[in-house]
């Protein structure tokens, strides 16, 4: 496969390579622009990593945000680690050939103290992976509904979106690596989900609507309630995410534009660079909580995938950055803060 045949020693390597970026944006305060008390401009704060979900190599690549492109295909220090459901061992249950089919959403989250990496792909899998040794904390072929976006809950369980089949589920992935129990609720059109640990509802987007669900019961027998529904400015749901620099908003990006939504007033509110940042097909949306720039993927023209990108776009400041012959659905900042 396409970018991701190397050697052992070379995962150690590049391994050696992300965790020194990692390191290098935790230590260095978010400054832009100030002055330290010597008077002297403080350095800006390097960017977080980017994570993307690249239809093209059925992979998902954590990314160097200071290189201007990245060549998965080739030995470049920019591609920092990078993951596939094609050819895992403990996946084969699943029939990955089919189920990993379009990756469709890719985010990092903390449990207990651990990084992980969900996925979702549109031919069925969900999985949660272990970060940086790749290991399932829980993986589940859900079927021909179009999953497009997943959550991991802070008991352990697992929600998936599904567009097509119309519902947003909660998984009892805590109860083991391949528990497949799970309450339902329907959502015409479900595209994105998200965990809000400030309101503690699990927020879901879907075609017409964002609805917010309390989360009852016990992490082994879940119940799912749905506390407030919200009617879209405009229709096509389809990405939803904290504002990391910004408490108590959510990202809403819909067929047509981009919005955010403030919880506690319960409105969409107006942002900075609102004009420019929203615009039609956006797939993906987010700040970096570094630095506060914002990442949006969005489909490019002449892209063999009509509903991909090679090109990524940033906001405050300006720039672009590009996975050579890419076919990015959506990327992320590589950052597991779930908002405030």
């Amino acid at each position: 496969m396409r970018g991701l045949r190397r050697g052992r020693a070379r995962e150690g390597a590049v391994l050696r390579r992300v965790l020194a970026a990692l390191l290098a944006a935790a230590v260095v305060p978010a400054v832009t622009g100030v002055t330290d008390a010597r008077g002297q401009e403080a350095e800006r704060a390097p960017a977080s990593p980017i994570v993307a979900a690249d239809q093209a190599t059925r992979a998902v690549y954590v990314l160097d945000a200071a290189q201007a492109q990245w060549d998965a295909e080739g030995d470049d220090p920019g591609v920092l680690w990078s993951w596939s459901a094609d050819g895992r061992e403990g996946l084969a249950d699943l029939r990955t050939d089919a189920s990993w089919t379009n990756p469709s959403e890719v985010k990092s989250r903390e449990l207990d103290g651990r990084r992980y990496l969900l996925v979702t792909a549109s031919g069925g899998l969900a999985a949660v992976v272990g970060y940086p040794d790749r290991s399932v904390y829980w993986a589940a072929d859900t079927g021909p509904g179009n999953a497009h976006s997943i959550e991991l809950l802070p008991d352990g369980n697992v929600a998936v979106a599904a567009s097509t089949g119309g519902y947003v589920r909660l998984y009892t992935a805590s109860t083991g690596p391949r528990a497949t129990g799970h309450v339902q609720v329907p959502l015409t059109g479900a595209h994105g989900v998200h965990w809000d640990p400030r309101t503690r509802l699990l927020w879901a987007l879907g075609n017409r609507q964002l609805v917010a669900m309390e989360v009852g019961g016990e992490p082994e027998d879940p119940e799912l309630t749905v506390v407030r529904q919200v009617t879209l400015p405009s229709r096509g749901g389809h990405d939803l995410a904290p504002v990391l620099g910004s408490r108590g908003r959510l990202w809403v990006a819909t067929a047509s534009a981009v919005y955010q939504y403030a919880t506690s007033e319960q409105e969409f509110v107006s942002y900075p660079l609102q004009e420019r940042i929203s615009g039609p097909g956006v797939k993906s949306v987010g700040d970096d909580p570094r630095t506060g720039q914002v990442l949006v993927a969005r489909p490019e023209p002449g892209n063999p995938c009509t509903w991909c990108t090679a090109t990524l776009y940033l906001y405050r400041p300006d720039g672009t950055r590009t996975l050579l012959r890419g076919g990015v659905y959506k990327a992320r900042w590589w950052s597991t803060d779930r908002g405030r």
